[in-house]
């Protein structure tokens, strides 16, 4: 089953299942198709939750039953909104009304024959493309919106509106660290992690309400849980499995996640 909206696709798929001839036969069967461009297997629920933050698959098989947890559990470690579409694959059928609640594209009992798999994928795989145009139309709205901004404020004014100085407190002083200072950011649960060349520095802050209050002209979020200085961005690299890191002007290897690196790519050559 190849349909023409797959073929455009190119598909990061995890398949988690504690028994190993269930993995190998997902895996055959995922061969097959055109989308897949690589695959990834795990056998325990905790290895599932390593992989997916670790991997950032399009798709994952997620085996329900499992000795230690539930794929269901595994859900709510990673997350509801950062999982990755998901077809739960199990031979009981009582957990299928929560799974499909929480993030389940559908829902595969076992034994299943390779035309029930072949419509499962075919469900999933729309359901990657709505993301992947749902997540374009949200930064071209964001794209317009800097436009619009720089368009009809004045330079001073709009330089003015962003962040240009973050207070660190620290055993009882306040710390003042200068935006331009910093080289990128990381997330730690509810706290950010500024790092400059001389420390490191953790306030209170989401990641996500940082980026609002930063000059977009000056940063970039490469990943859900980095930000990145434009200037200290030194080289791209691309590794297996259709995984990017970037390198900055120390030395600093990080991660960027695959719906960001065109983003990232047409920032740095055209510097917008």
């Amino acid at each position: 089953m190849t349909t023409p909206s797959t073929q455009e696709l190119s598909l990061q798929v995890l398949v988690v299942d504690d028994e190993r001839l269930a993995r190998e036969r997902i895996r055959r069967l995922l061969n097959t198709q055109s989308a897949v461009d690589s695959i990834e297997t795990a056998a325990t629920p905790e290895s599932a939750v390593e992989a997916i933050r670790a991997y950032e698959p399009d798709l994952v098989f997620l085996d329900v039953q499992m000795p230690s947890a539930t794929g269901l559990d595994v859900i709510r470690t990673v997350g509801v909104d950062e999982m990755p579409p998901t077809v739960f694959v199990t031979a009981h059928d009582e957990y299928a009304v929560e799974a499909f609640e929480l993030a389940a594209v559908d829902y595969l009992l076992k034994p299943f024959d390779d035309e029930r798999f072949d419509q499962a994928l075919e469900r999933a795989l729309k359901n990657v493309e709505r993301r992947r145009l749902g997540g374009m139309a949200t930064d071209l709205a964001r794209l317009m919106q800097h436009v619009t901004t720089a368009t009809e404020a004045d330079d001073t004014d709009t330089e003015a509106n962003y962040l240009r100085r973050v207070a660190v407190q620290t055993q009882g002083q306040v710390q003042i660290v200068p935006v331009d200072n910093i080289e990128f950011i990381t997330a730690e649960g509810v706290y950010a992690e500024l790092h400059t060349p001389e420390n490191k520095h953790l306030i209170r802050e989401k990641l996500s309400a940082l980026e609002e209050q930063l000059d977009p002209r000056l940063f970039f979020r490469i990943h859900r849980s980095t930000i990145v200085r434009l200037d200290e961005v030194e080289m791209i690299f691309k590794r297996g499995g259709g995984r990017y890191l970037v390198r900055l002007r120390n030395g600093k290897k990080l991660r960027v996640s695959r719906g960001r690196i065109d983003a990232l790519e047409q920032r740095l050559q055209t510097g917008a």
